[in-house]
């Protein structure tokens, strides 16, 4: 059987052909899923997708009716998947639910040390032989407060590294978990976090209740010195509100992996075209905002973890069995 995996990224492609090997064909595309590539995938039972494909009602039936049965998408969020149109179609999709918390959380690091310390502008200078430090003093991290919204398997790495820098640390979560208690974690309500946080990091799934988790309220409720990093999910931030507090002069950095109309954007090159998404164009603008596209997951570890959960996914598909990562059928 020979599987048809879109959005395969250069550097991504070797380690899915490697891990199919033996197993399955894989024919790896460079184009994401979308209404407009879907036909593309007439005649194959198993697809996989990236985390930017579109797998809304109208796209899960052109699959269907080309003969796809089965979706394993290389990713964990799946808020991009219409669950109950791909159940009433009868098709099988699965997740990874696991990779490399670690690549995530580091990642998170190097943007809130990124902005907090100013390096992509003095990067800049020094390429134009300009070596001033005006415009370039950031803050001793030691002794400030980290607050970290979402606290599972990535919210832990990041809350083990704010540790090492000798952080007070408060946290928000549904469920405690007891090895940030252990590390010394506080957990208080979201108001409270925000208002005394000097760094607040985003850790937590989109879904319907966390839809823009920080919004306009939100963002007032910060400091106006504090540092911001979402490198989860961008639907969590109201992008608007955020560039008008921007615009006010507020924040000493934000740190965004992740937007929240990236799709069709990120993971594409767009810089021959207009950018048609002013939000978008007016955000990067501003001299201590940061913003990268979607690589906090992009080591050579968690990428191997997401391929071979992948291949698992497939190969339980065709044995009919059933793990963990599977989305639909729900039982």
């Amino acid at each position: 059987m020979e599987i048809l995996a879109f959005g395969v990224q250069a550097d991504e492609k070797p380690l899915i052909q490697q891990a199919f090997r033996g197993h399955h064909e894989v024919r790896c595309l460079d184009v994401f899923l979308n209404e407009d590539t879907a036909p593309i995938a007439a005649g194959y039972e198993v697809i996989s997708t990236s985390v930017n494909a579109e797998l809304g009602g109208g796209v899960l039936e052109v699959l269907a009716a080309g003969g796809t049965r089965m979706i394993a998408q290389r990713s964990t969020g799946f808020n991009n998947i219409d669950l109950e149109a791909a159940e009433r179609l009868g098709m099988t999709v699965a997740r990874v639910s696991y990779y490399s918390p670690y690549s995530v959380a580091e990642f998170a690091w190097t943007l809130a040390m990124a902005v907090n310390r100013r390096i992509v502008r003095a990067s800049t200078r020094t390429r134009d032989f300009d070596f001033r430090l005006d415009g370039l003093m950031g803050r001793d991290l030691r002794g400030r407060t980290a607050g970290v919204l979402g606290t599972g398997k990535i919210g832990e790495a990041f809350t083990r590294i704010a540790h090492g820098f000798g952080m007070r640390l408060l946290g928000w979560d549904i469920a405690e978990n007891p090895v940030c208690r252990g590390l010394g974690m506080e957990y208080v309500p979201k108001e409270q976090l925000l208002a005394e946080s000097d760094l607040v990091t985003l850790h937590v799934p989109l879904m319907p209740e966390t839809q823009r988790l920080i919004d306009a309220d939100a963002l007032k409720a910060m400091k106006d010195d504090a540092i911001l990093v979402n490198s989860s999910r961008g639907g969590l931030i109201d992008t608007t509100a955020l560039v008008d507090e921007l615009r006010a002069g507020r924040f000493a950095g934000v740190g965004l992996d992740v937007y929240e109309a990236e799709a069709g954007l990120f993971f594409l090159d767009k810089s021959l075209e207009a950018i048609e998404d002013d939000t978008l164009a007016r955000l990067v603008t501003f001299p201590n905002v940061l913003v990268t596209s979607h690589q906090a997951y992009y080591t050579v570890d968690a990428v191997g973890q997401i391929v071979d959960a992948t291949v698992r996914n497939v190969l339980d598909y065709r044995a009919g069995r059933r793990s963990e990562n599977v989305l639909v059928p729900r039982s």
